[in-house]
């Protein structure tokens, strides 16, 4: 029987290179993709995968949260940047752990090592999706200090956050302030509200944006209508800026 392998990244060009080496390492396998966490669960249930690749950081679901609704039921191996969450990753039961950016040789034996785990035969996990929730929302207002002054912020009114240090900075068009909550904590949250991170130490109002420009040396940077910032975007992020 076939094995059916699915490939979750919001990356189009990782999510591209995971599927080629595995066309070379494992060419009698079926490939399916996925661009996000809600995807990927969808895809579990309507493919029945075997084998899961997961990014761990996803619009929607992280790899974490799928991987803990069904480890036991699909071989999970993920592939990320952030090596921190290595322990979590193998305490939901992942197969291996793989860092971008992806070496050859050491992917190669990963594979190896998911093809020895599949003659074990998963356990069964029942239905996922009926008791899966989707994560809190994004809050309406940011409080953040000025000083010794904390200040009530409209999240409407925020054009940006920088993480700086133990901090975030938060900027609006009279203010910026800081908060303690860490930018990757954030992150995903703002999302939901029209927010973008466009670099790992920028997330960006996406009304705010005025245009997306690349230097003469190839580095993208946005620019914000009515205020002079200029942010950085990496190349992680440069999919969102591709053209309609």
């Amino acid at each position: 029987m076939t094995t059916r392998i699915l490939i979750a990244d919001d990356e189009p060009l990782l999510r591209a290179e995971l599927a080629d080496q595995l066309r070379q390492l494992w060419p009698e396998a079926a490939l399916h993709e996925a661009e996000d966490g809600y995807s990927a669960l969808r895809m579990v249930r309507e493919l029945a995968p075997d084998i899961a690749f997961l990014d761990i950081r996803m619009p929607g679901l992280s790899g974490l949260e799928i991987a803990a609704a069904f480890s036991a039921r699909v071989h999970v191996v993920f592939v990320t940047a952030y090596s921190e969450h290595a322990v979590e990753a193998f305490d939901q039961g992942a197969v291996d752990y793989v860092l971008k950016p992806i070496d050859p040789a050491r992917f190669a034996r990963t594979v190896a090592r998911v093809r020895e785990r599949q003659a074990l035969p998963p356990a069964d996990l029942g239905r996922l999706m009926d008791r899966l929730e989707r994560p809190a929302g994004a809050p309406s207002w940011i409080q953040a200090s000025v000083g010794q002054t904390v200040h009530f912020i409209d999240l409407a009114d925020i054009l940006y956050f920088t993480a700086e240090d133990k901090y975030t900075r938060v900027v609006t068009d009279t203010l910026e302030a800081h908060i303690r909550t860490p930018l990757k904590d954030l992150a995903e949250s703002l999302e939901s509200a029209g927010f973008w991170q466009v670099h790992r130490s920028h997330v960006v109002a996406v009304k705010r944006i005025a245009a997306a420009v690349r230097d003469g040396d190839g580095a993208m940077w946005l620019t914000l209508r009515q205020h002079a910032a200029r942010l950085p975007v990496s190349q992680r992020y440069q999919y969102r800026f591709k053209a309609m």
